[in-house]
């Protein structure tokens, strides 16, 4: 496909300049991180990544929270529908 300058051309070609740059900045940055030495620093760099690292389940709201585990309540005392079931019920919808 072709683009003229008004269509993007040079918006596209910066985009690919930036994420260049951005995983120019990656390498250089796991370079240095390979070779520190300096425990605080390093430290702080796994605090943030734990930070960064959230759990899908801290995301979720008490509403889904509650729903999920009365879901799992209700499996555990057997209260369930086989896939089967299921799907023959609504076929229709298929």
């Amino acid at each position: 496909m072709f683009y003229t300058e008004e269509n993007g051309i040079i918006t596209f070609e910066k985009i690919i300049v930036e994420n260049m740059d951005i995983q120019a900045e990656k390498l250089q940055l796991i370079e240095w991180l390979a070779r520190l030495n300096n425990t605080a620093t390093l430290k702080r760099f796994i605090t943030l990544k734990k930070e960064q690292e959230k759990d899908w389940w801290d995301l979720l709201s008490k509403e889904e929270k509650s729903e999920i585990e009365e879901g799992l309540a209700q499996a555990d005392r057997g209260e369930v529908v086989s896939h089967k079931d299921v799907m023959a019920k609504y076929k229709k919808w298929r």
